[in-house]
């Protein structure tokens, strides 16, 4: 029997390295890597939202917006995957312009006072927020009082200041294994749930892992007994973990 194996031109060729420019600098990269992947490799700074390493991208906050020349259209660079000879412009007046009003909107959506917030000083909202150059809200407020579930023995959901990133939901599903999490309703009127809408001390599947608090870029989720400016988001254990299941 005839064992076959790769040559080397054909492994090579599975690889695909290809040439790109990223803001005049001409970097190289795998056919399979994402523009956000490549910028941070290349210490060029993309701003996000919804991505978080080590979970699968969603490109659902569209805060990492970028041009590509020859087109019109703006491309999520969690989730645009490079090409050969692409020219991407992650830093211009009309991205600053859709990023600015993106981050607004999402002030307007929820209730966000950041000096009574549990995580003022840590929130990466408010920090967007600031290197955005946002110091006011020019839309008109369109949220109603949102509950605030305190059900669970060790942690708090407050629906009133989640932006609907669904890192919660990811790493839950993804990470965890539980599956805790979804998203309920459509447009302004959607909301994270429990377990088929269950509160949130009721579900029979929550392990109480906390990893879904400590992922959350903002007061939505946090421990129970924190007080304004108190609430110390610890999200570094993500890309380890991931690490050490992908080497497992």
């Amino acid at each position: 029997m005839t064992t076959m194996t790769a040559s080397p031109s054909s492994a090579a060729h599975d690889i695909q390295v290809v040439t790109l420019k990223i803001d005049d600098q001409e970097v190289s990269a795998s056919r399979n890597q994402t523009i956000l992947q490549v910028a941070a490799e290349n210490q060029i700074e993309i701003p996000t939202l919804c991505f978080m390493p080590g979970l699968k991208p969603m490109g659902s906050c569209r805060i990492c917006l970028v041009e590509l020349a020859g087109s019109p259209r703006l491309f999520a660079a969690c989730v645009t995957r490079v090409s050969e000879g692409m020219t991407v412009i992650t830093d211009s007046p009309r991205l600053r312009k859709y990023r600015k009003q993106i981050v607004e909107l999402l002030f307007v959506e929820r209730n966000h006072v950041c000096s009574v917030c549990v995580s003022n000083g840590r929130c990466e909202l408010q920090a967007l927020a600031v290197k955005l150059g946002i110091t006011h809200i020019t839309q008109p407020y369109r949220y109603d009082k949102m509950v605030v579930d305190s059900s669970h023995d060790l942690f708090r959901l407050d629906h009133n200041r989640c932006v609907l990133c669904t890192r919660c939901v990811r790493v839950c599903d993804q990470i965890e294994g539980a599956h805790v999490w979804d998203v309920a309703g459509r447009g302004i009127d959607c909301r994270i749930t429990a377990d088929l809408n269950l509160p949130w001390g009721d579900s029979d599947v929550c392990t109480s892992c906390g990893k879904c608090v400590h992922i959350c870029p903002t007061g939505a989720l946090t421990e129970k007994g924190t007080a304004v400016a108190e609430m110390r988001k610890q999200p570094d254990f993500l890309p380890y973990l991931t690490i050490m299941r992908e080497n497992h």
